[in-house]
């Protein structure tokens, strides 16, 4: 699997990476989501019963994000980047910036950005780690109280998904990072790149659901266990 020089390597990342940095795994096994019914705070429905509350919520999320650092696996992404003749592309469920903190490039926000809210009236998206609240007016529309939280909430489409199809049907290297392979359908990804003749390498706590579409599985925290290998990937490189 290690002989060849990729042409195109495309890394998913879900809440591991971003719990060796400190931060929270919002889904848990309590139907909870950052301790609020997920009814209540990652829904349309509870969006147009209780916007303050949604603006709330993210806005607090906002302060917990902004302070957390990248750790070692965002890092040897940056250092790939830099040093790996072929095509890196980053596609994360995360909502936070460790990504772009690290330096990344090329990142694809599946599941929407902790900085960013989208107006409801015209599309126009702001770019902010400030509060944002039912008295925000839209900067390109100007109208007040249609901002929502530029997050994919449960039910709704992901974002970016027609450059997310290309990458994996063109991707020779699929690199999974932290993500448990149960939500869909960022757990399917792996199996269009290898249906497509992707070599798959998994960095993981825990056996994942999708385990047996791996070729290679590395156990451990992706901070220890993945710059090792970025530096076995380098080691391959013609001198």
């Amino acid at each position: 699997m290690m002989t060849k020089i990729y042409q195109n390597i495309l890394i998913l990342t879900g809440a591991g990476i971003s719990a060796e940095s400190g931060l929270a795994t919002f889904r848990s096994a309590n139907g909870l989501w950052n301790n609020h019914p997920v009814e209540d705070v990652a829904t349309i429905e509870g969006f147009q019963r209780n916007p303050a509350l949604v603006h709330e919520f993210y806005n607090g999320l906002k302060e917990e994000i902004q302070k957390a650092k990248p750790n070692a696996a965002h890092l040897a992404i940056t250092e790939l980047q830099k040093n790996y003749p072929g095509q890196i592309n980053v596609v994360t469920q995360n909502v936070d910036t460790l990504h772009e903190k690290a330096g990344n490039r090329n990142v694809y926000h599946i599941h929407g950005q902790i900085n960013q809210a989208v107006c409801l009236n015209c599309g126009h998206i702001l770019e902010t780690f400030g509060d944002v609240d039912m008295q925000t007016a839209c900067p390109h529309c100007q109208v007040a109280g249609m901002m929502k939280p530029n997050i994919v909430f449960f039910g709704e489409n992901l974002l970016c998904m027609n450059e997310v199809d290309r990458l994996l049907r063109s991707c020779d290297l699929f690199v999974s990072i932290g993500t448990s392979g149960v939500v869909y359908p960022a757990a399917g990804f792996v199996q269009t790149a290898k249906y497509y003749g992707a070599d798959t390498i998994e960095f993981t706590l825990e056996t994942t659901a999708n385990n047996y579409l791996f070729d290679r599985h590395v156990y451990g925290p992706a901070g220890q266990t993945f710059p090792p290998y970025v530096e076995e990937l380098k080691k391959k490189l013609p001198n």
